[in-house]
């Protein structure tokens, strides 16, 4: 539940190729981001590295790491090393799923379940994608609502290692389903809009909102779908 800080709208204005060329090259990056996070999940599946690691040092290690990884990319987005940097983010990010990913496996379906999650945020990302393209008006203004939306999240999902209510969590994950394809709305039409110049920054930012629908989507099949042998 990370998302990095974004560029105004209209802080350096594109033309239609310049545009075009950051959203291919973001594309690009992100079908090879899938990668490392495939080969951090199988490491930690196959490791159980996290198994043993409670929830709370789980979500102090994930907040640490991922938040330093996302001000080194930041800081190096304009050098080959913003590139490397936002690989080796991504393969973290995929071991910090594979706890999830270890637990939909134990069900008898847990394969279909995780090719359900992953073609239904294909199917998010084609959908927001598309939309991003025909609408005309400007979203600007929804950045700061959804920031807004995340840390409420965010705090909400601290309180519940706490409260340990299945009734919030079971909340906590339909909403970031919701806010996370609305995020993904707004980060591809900022893209196309060209108030984001840099396509590692990019990539960045529509990856974690992939990342989050993908976590969403195979916690709540596992939630109503997961069939034990």
């Amino acid at each position: 539940m990370n998302q990095p800080m974004h560029a105004p709208y209209g802080g350096v204005s594109l033309n239609a190729a310049e545009r075009n060329r950051v959203l291919r090259n973001t594309y690009a990056l992100l079908a090879v981001s899938l990668l490392p996070t495939v080969a951090g999940a199988w490491l930690g599946v196959t490791t159980g590295i996290l198994a043993n690691m409670g929830l709370g040092l789980s979500l102090i290690l994930f907040l640490g790491v991922s938040f330093g990884f996302m001000w080194a990319i930041e800081k190096n987005k304009n050098r080959a090393s913003g590139v490397y940097l936002l690989l080796g983010f991504t393969f973290f990010m995929g071991l910090m799923l594979s706890r999830l990913v270890g637990r939909i496996l134990g069900f008898s379906n847990g394969g279909t379940l995780i090719g359900v999650a992953f073609g239904g945020t294909a199917a998010v990302f084609c959908a927001m994608a598309m939309l991003a393209s025909v609408i005309k008006r400007d979203l600007s203004n929804m950045g700061k609502f959804l920031t807004v939306g995340a840390v409420i999240l965010l705090v909400a999902v601290v309180a519940n290692i706490f409260l340990a209510s299945s009734a919030l969590m079971l909340t906590i994950i339909v909403a970031m389903l919701g806010l996370f394809s609305a995020f993904l709305l707004y980060d591809l039409k900022r893209i196309m809009d060209g108030g984001e110049t840099n396509y590692v920054s990019a990539t960045l930012a529509v990856y974690l909102d992939l990342y989050n629908i993908f976590q969403s989507l195979l916690s709540l099949l596992g939630i109503f779908g997961g069939e034990r042998e």
